[in-house]
C-alpha cells in the first residue's frame, strides 16, 4: 500500500505552479476588465455608484478556479501514471518512481484517484458556472476531463503521437486563463488572451523539458512525444522558444492600456537557470531541476502579469 508521501510524489507537485499559473492571469486580467484595484475596492469614482461587483464574489470565483485547474492537474497526473503504468511505459525511468508501475499501488486504486480529483474539479466548475452565469465552461470543462484522460488513456492516447504540447497549451494556457477571466469579467480582453498563450507556452516548456529527459526511455517503449520527433538538439532549441517567447507576449497587456503589465520581466532572472541546464547539454536526472525551475519560472511571471493588470 502507498505511503502519503508516495501519494503526494504521484500527484507531480513540481507540475501544480502550472495549475495556479493560468487562473493568476485569468483573475488578474477579469479584475483590470473591471477597472483594477482601486475601481473594484474603493467604488467607481462616479458620486454613489457601487463597485461593478463584489470583491467577496470576485474571491469566491478565483478560489473556485484553482480548485478546478489543481483538480485537473492532479488528476492528469494520477491518469497519466496509471495508464503509463498499465501500458508498461514507467517501467524503464529516470525521473521520480510512478505509484502503478513501481507497485507501490494498485491500478485500480491510482484510477480511482485520478477520477476523484477529476470529481472534485466538475464540482467546483459547477458552481463556478452557476455564480458567473458563464455556461459555455460546462463543454469546455467536459472536454477538458476528456482530455486529460486520453492524455495517455484510450487505445490512442494523443500524448503518444506528439500532441501532449498541444493539450497543454490549450487546456492549462487558454482555457484556464481565459475561463478565469470570463467567470470574473464576463469578457475577454486583449490583456487575457496574451496571458493565455504566455502561460500556455512556459506549460509546453515544462512538457518539452520532461520529454526531453525521457527520450532514451520513450523511444525504447515506443512513445512518440513532440521530443522524440524532433531529437534532442532541435528539442532543446524548441525549449528556448518556449520559455522566451512568453515576454514577447507583453506586449498585449501594455497595448491594452496596461503598462504596469512590464513587470513581469523581472521573473526573466528564473528563466536562465533552467536555460543554462538545457543548452549544457544535461541529460537524464541532470534535467528533472529544469521541470520545477521552470514551473516555477512561470508561477512567477504570471503572478507579476497579473499584478500588473489588474493594478
Amino acid at each position: 500500500m502507498a505511503t502519503f508521501g508516495e501519494w503526494v510524489e504521484g500527484a507531480r507537485l513540481r507540475t501544480l505552479p502550472l495549475a495556479i499559473a493560468p487562473v493568476l492571469i485569468g483573475a488578474g486580467a477579469g479584475l483590470g476588465a473591471l477597472g483594477g484595484f482601486s475601481t473594484i475596492i474603493l467604488g467607481s469614482t462616479g458620486p454613489g455608484e457601487p463597485p461593478p461587483i463584489n470583491i467577496g464574489v470576485i474571491l469566491v470565483m478565483i478560489a473556485l478556479a484553482l480548485v478546478v485547474s489543481l483538480g485537473l492537474q492532479i488528476g492528469s497526473n494520477y491518469a497519466n501514471d496509471y495508464s503509463d503504468g498499465i501500458r508498461g511505459t514507467d517501467d524503464v525511468r529516470v525521473g521520480p518512481v510512478r505509484l502503478t508501475a513501481s507497485g507501490a499501488a494498485e491500478p485500480a486504486t491510482v484510477k480511482r484517484a485520478a477520477f476523484l480529483s477529476f470529481g472534485v474539479a466538475g464540482i467546483a466548475g459547477v458552481a463556478l458556472v452557476l455564480l458567473s452565469r458563464q455556461w459555455w465552461l460546462v463543454p469546455v470543462g467536459a472536454a477538458a476531463v476528456l482530455a486529460a484522460w486520453y492524455y495517455t488513456g484510450g487505445k490512442r492516447p494523443y500524448g503518444y503521437m506528439a500532441l501532449g504540447e498541444v493539450f497543454v497549451f490549450t487546456f492549462f494556457g487558454l482555457v484556464a486563463t481565459l475561463g478565469t477571466a470570463s467567470a470574473i469579467s464576463g469578457g475577454v480582453t486583449l490583456s487575457a488572451v496574451s496571458g493565455a498563450i504566455a502561460v500556455g507556452l512556459f506549460a509546453c516548456g515544462v512538457l518539452m523539458a520532461n520529454n526531453i529527459r525521457d527520450i532514451p526511455t520513450d523511444r525504447e517503449v515506443g512513445k512518440t512525444t513532440l521530443a522524440v520527433v524532433l531529437g534532442d538538439s532541435m528539442a532543446r532549441a524548441v525549449y528556448i522558444v518556449f520559455v522566451a517567447a512568453p515576454f514577447v507576449m507583453l506586449m498585449g497587456p501594455i497595448v491594452d492600456g496596461h503598462p504596469a503589465a512590464v513587470i513581469a520581466v523581472l521573473s526573466l532572472v528564473l528563466v536562465l537557470h533552467p536555460v543554462r541546464i538545457v543548452l549544457s547539454g544535461a541529460t537524464g536526472a541532470d534535467l528533472i531541476p529544469t521541470i520545477k525551475a521552470t514551473s516555477l519560472a512561470a508561477l512567477a511571471f504570471s503572478f507579476l502579469l497579473a499584478l500588473g493588470i489588474a493594478l
